[in-house]
C-alpha cells in the first residue's frame, strides 16, 4: 500500500529522489560504462549518438534533451542529430557508427535470433570486442535512465 494515498492516479514521484541509493548506484554504473567506452576507444560523440538513438526509440523526452546538449558539446553536428532517427537512410555516419547504432537498437528492441546475428556480424567487421561490449553497456545504461525518467515524468524545461 502506498504511503502517498492522497494523490491522483497520474501523480508521479521522482524515483531517483525517492530511492537515492538505487539511483546513485545507477549513476556509478554510468560512470564506469563511460570509462569503459573511453578505454575501448569509443569517441564521446558515438556514446552520445547511442544515448540519443536509444532515447528516441524509448520516447524519453528528458534524456533526449540532456543528450542532445551533451552531443553538441562533444562536437556532434546539428545535421547528424537531425537525421539520427533515419541513420540507415543517410551516408552521414561511418561504418563503425552505423554498427554501434545497429547494436544499440538490437540491445533496446527485441529482435529475432537471425536479426541479432546479422547485427553482431556487422559489428564484428568494424568494432573490437571491447568496443562491442562498451556499446552494449552504453545502450543498457541509457535504457535504465530512460525508464527512470519516463516513469518519473521528469520535465523538460525551456532553456533560456
Amino acid at each position: 500500500m502506498s504511503s502517498h494515498a492522497t494523490g491522483t492516479a497520474t501523480q508521479r514521484i521522482f524515483i531517483d529522489k525517492q530511492s537515492p541509493k538505487a539511483y546513485h548506484a545507477l549513476v556509478q554504473t554510468s560512470e564506469a560504462v563511460r570509462a569503459t567506452a573511453a578505454d575501448a576507444g569509443l569517441d564521446r560523440t558515438v556514446v552520445e549518438l547511442i544515448n540519443l538513438r536509444v532515447s528516441q526509440i524509448n520516447g524519453c523526452a528528458y534524456c533526449l534533451n540532456v543528450h542532445t546538449r551533451a552531443a553538441l558539446r562533444a562536437g556532434e553536428t546539428a545535421q547528424r542529430l537531425g537525421v539520427l532517427a533515419a541513420w540507415r537512410d543517410t551516408e552521414l555516419f561511418t561504418p563503425a557508427e552505423r554498427a554501434a547504432l545497429a547494436l544499440a537498437e538490437a540491445t533496446t528492441e527485441s529482435t529475432d535470433a537471425a536479426a541479432q546475428e546479422t547485427v553482431w556480424a556487422g559489428a564484428r567487421d568494424v568494432l573490437t570486442d571491447d568496443q562491442i561490449s562498451a556499446v552494449i553497456w552504453v545502450a543498457i545504461t541509457i535504457n535504465a535512465f530512460n525508464r527512470v525518467s519516463i516513469m518519473s515524468k521528469h520535465p523538460v524545461r525551456t532553456e533560456r
